[in-house]
């Protein structure tokens, strides 16, 4: 399956961001995704908090950590009557390219799986 869409980061102060991100799929079921994030970077610049709305799962807050090869994020869903959890990794392959994981997983079953190559495109 192959996908498009774009990441936005915007920084509003010294440690404040925002982070749109949307993702077109071409199949019959979900067709777009779209993640609009506000967080904090911590001051020492390898972790950080967010609050995310996501176009499917709804209100997501959650964790992150940033090292030299990945970007790591820990959510959790807020709302509804079962618990759910998710993990995203970004993986540096080269200057342009990332390999994308994300995972949901419903109390502690696995729901869901995504694997994406994200590459930059001017």
């Amino acid at each position: 399956m192959i996908a498009r869409g774009f990441i936005t980061i915007t920084w509003k102060q010294e440690y404040w961001f925002k982070m749109v991100s949307q993702m077109t799929l071409n199949n019959e079921s979900q067709s777009e995704i779209i993640c609009k994030y506000t967080g904090h970077l911590d001051q020492d610049k390898k972790s950080y908090t967010y609050v995310l709305q996501h176009s499917i799962l709804g209100n997501i807050e959650g964790e992150g950590w940033i090292t030299s090869q990945s970007i790591i994020q820990y959510h959790w869903i807020v709302g509804g009557n079962t618990k759910r959890t998710g993990m995203d990794t970004f993986y540096l392959i080269s200057e342009d390219v990332y390999h994308f994981t994300s995972v949901i997983l419903e109390s502690h079953s696995l729901n869901s799986a995504m694997e994406a190559t994200l590459k930059y495109l001017i």
